[in-house]
């Protein structure tokens, strides 16, 4: 294995030291070598673009806002409205409980949203069997509530900025062991749980952030590393014995429980429904990424991470809309489950983090959009240009 860019990895500082001189260990982990770091080559699969044909010509509705909301379809009105495929869809309705209190999306749904959401799981590779893709499409919806976070404060000596720096150097180890997006997103969830649930020295935050992305592997990889390796991309500050004692602890502290929705999933489904173009589609997937070295954003489900990722990433491009791309998007603007406050708090937050990415030192995300596979979209200068207070998504 070819030395990384990641050089003098040491165990952190004894918990008596300055915040500053503890902080030291962390910045020696990204040594700021982006000058000559290059990612290693990902197959077609995993970068090829969200490509979606015309099917349909869209009845154009504007969905309403209010708090908590989903929009939906009464099963009991049954005035004229949309035709689809010979029968007649019902008029909109405000759902105001919000997500916690729906029995049943099945009901409020109406079938032409629901063939647009099995077409794009089937789409994108989330489903084997198209017969089944609507349940997992409520179990998507349904997990937003599981292992949500009440706020953003962590245990005391873990400041923003440490988290940061550490969420940074996972998105690099991250890229050189060429996994999945979806085993970067499971690893910062399981490291955010696990800040929370297990008792972990400043010492091992290193260690803690290696073996989230360990399990991360185990649990969407089929090709593992093996466990000397991961020792050796930490300048074997830490054993093979320490690495798994440690993984042991984690599995017991989050009682192996490692299932999670990335809000991945929500924007590329958000995107194929709404016939996002390319462009557009990674300017999101960047500004999501972004979401994860942002200690606030931890509060907010998936889904919402998604719907508002979409949304500035269409505010900064401005791209010209067509009627029928205007129609797509204001039905797969009506899946999102929260409030319009909400959506413009985490568009305000991404924004900001955008503006300040290419002058942070934890940038390995800025680097990492910035190629020619991802569009140079982290260089965009749309960018520059973005206010820290975002509009409405439109």
């Amino acid at each position: 294995m070819a030395r990384t860019g990641f050089c003098e990895s040491k165990a952190l500082l004894d918990l008596d030291m300055k915040v500053d001189a503890r902080l030291l260990p962390f910045k020696a982990w990204a040594c700021g070598r982006f000058d000559c770091w290059q990612p290693l080559g990902a197959d077609e699969s995993r970068m090829a673009l969200v490509q979606v044909e015309s099917q349909h010509e869209w009845e154009k509705k504007h969905s309403q806002t209010s708090n908590n909301f989903i929009m939906g379809f009464h099963p009991d009105s049954r005035p004229s409205g949309v035709i689809v495929n010979g029968c007649e869809e019902e008029h909109a309705l405000l759902y105001p409980h919000g997500l916690q209190a729906l029995h049943s999306l099945h009901a409020l749904v109406p079938s032409l949203l629901r063939h647009e959401v099995e077409m794009a799981l089937e789409k994108l590779g989330l489903i084997w069997d198209r017969t089944y893709a609507w349940e997992v499409f409520l179990d998507m919806m349904k997990s937003q509530t599981r292992y949500s976070f009440a706020s953003a404060d962590f245990p005391r000596h873990f400041t923003d900025v440490t988290r940061a720096i550490l969420v940074d150097w996972i998105i690099q180890v991250h890229e050189i062991m060429n996994f999945q997006e979806e085993t970067l997103y499971l690893a910062i969830h399981l490291l955010n749980r696990s800040l929370r649930l297990t008792k972990v020295t400043t010492a091992n935050l290193q260690l803690l952030g290696m073996v989230c992305l360990f399990l991360a592997a185990k649990k969407e990889e089929s090709i593992l590393p093996d466990v000397s390796g991961l020792c050796f991309l930490m300048d074997y500050t830490y054993t093979k014995h320490q690495l798994l004692r440690m993984e042991r602890k984690v599995l017991y502290g989050l009682k192996f429980e490692l299932s999670y929705c990335p809000p991945l999933h929500f924007l590329l489904l958000f995107a194929t429904i709404a016939r996002c173009s390319a462009m557009v589609v990674w300017m999101a997937r960047y500004l999501l990424e972004l979401s994860l070295l942002e200690d606030n954003c931890v509060v907010f489900p998936p889904v919402q991470l998604a719907g508002a990722a979409l949304c500035l990433a269409r505010q900064v491009l401005q791209e010209p809309q067509t009627p029928e791309g205007e129609a797509a998007w204001c039905l797969a603007s009506s899946i999102h489950v929260g409030s319009e406050s909400a959506l413009l708090k985490i568009m305000q937050i991404l924004a900001s983090a955008a503006v300040k990415a290419h002058a942070k030192e934890t940038n390995a995300t800025y680097v990492k959009f910035s190629s020619p596979e991802t569009m140079h979209v982290s260089s965009h200068p749309g960018l520059n240009n973005v206010s820290s207070q975002p509009g409405g998504c439109t």
